[in-house]
């Protein structure tokens, strides 16, 4: 199935402005672009209770914001992709619309601290220390989920839940998540060209590995490339989201392919028509708007269990 003509006019456009590649600037230049997806995205929906807070963590405090719609049963922690360097709750704040209204649940979305100011295992602490307030302060049954990076600190703290004695997580969603360190997988070699400066490429994941992972050995460390994990059982149910034309994509299906060998509860959504990057730019790519809501569909359904 061809890529869908809205997310390559989407790309396209970004060729012809003469975007830069991410490795041809710095982490602080980089983050300069999130006004122009904030804009190319646009609104989401209005919920009916909206509150920005912080969180703390070990030596600090983070920025969170809690999107809670009259009537929500238990909690998704949203942990933002961006590579581990770039992303912000601004640029995740209409998907994070879409799927509070669609789970009927409250999203908390989490503003962990960036590579390569702060290298891993900062961001993973981050967010494994968010999910714990959450447990603590927020009511009812918890799922923790994110996209791409954050599919991949979303892995990595279900593991932690698991193996340090909570909280107890009833599900896991994994969007096009990042799961290895392996460069040279098939979907890279297929789909991780250069061909336009906001597609994933392979030149831009080395850059975002190599701004998370500065020390190499990292790079095998399960903790950073959760596919390395040598146990996955007893993680909860996961939902996990598949976009053709992504780098990722293997990384999320080797992944998923791993659970249900363990025993956990999968269920995976495919996007044929679509690349990495399409769940969190919703209006922009319609069929974004699509996945979010069918994702908190099935996360109301884990919190109702």
């Amino acid at each position: 199935m061809p890529l869908d003509p809205q997310a390559l006019a989407f790309f396209q456009a970004g060729r012809e402005q003469g975007l830069p590649w991410l490795d041809e600037m710095t982490a602080a230049e980089a983050r300069e672009g999130a006004p122009v997806l904030i804009e190319a995205i646009g609104p989401g929906p209005a919920v009916d209770h909206v509150e920005d807070l912080t969180i703390p963590v070990d030596g600090a405090e983070i920025p969170a914001r809690r999107y809670r719609p009259d009537g929500a049963h238990g909690t998704i922690v949203w942990l933002h992709g961006g590579g581990w360097v770039l992303g912000e709750i601004a640029v995740a704040d209409a998907m994070c619309r879409i799927l509070a209204n669609s789970a009927h649940a409250t999203v908390l979305s989490v503003g962990y601290r960036l590579a390569p100011e702060h290298p891993f295992p900062v961001p993973l602490d981050d967010c494994f220390a968010a999910v714990r307030w959450a447990a603590e302060n927020e009511p009812g049954p918890l799922i923790v989920g994110g996209d791409s990076a954050g599919g991949n600190l979303t892995a990595v703290c279900a593991v932690r839940a698991r193996d340090r004695g909570g909280p107890r997580l009833v599900g896991q969603l994994l969007i096009y998540p990042a799961t290895d360190t392996d460069l040279e997988s098939p979907s890279y070699v297929e789909h991780g060209a250069d061909q336009y400066p906001m597609m994933l490429s392979t030149r831009s994941m080395r850059w975002f590995y190599e701004n998370y992972l500065p020390d190499p050995a990292d790079w095998s460390n399960p903790e950073a490339a959760p596919l390395r994990t040598a146990d996955l059982s007893g993680l909860p149910p996961a939902i996990v989201v598949i976009a053709e034309y992504d780098p990722l994509r293997d990384d999320g299906n080797l992944y998923a392919e791993r659970l249900a060998q363990a025993g956990v509860d999968v269920t995976i959504l495919t996007y044929d028509d679509q690349a990495h990057g399409f769940f969190s730019f919703v209006n922009a790519f319609p069929a974004g708007n699509t996945a979010v809501a069918a994702v908190g569909e099935a996360a109301r359904e884990l919190l109702s269990e």
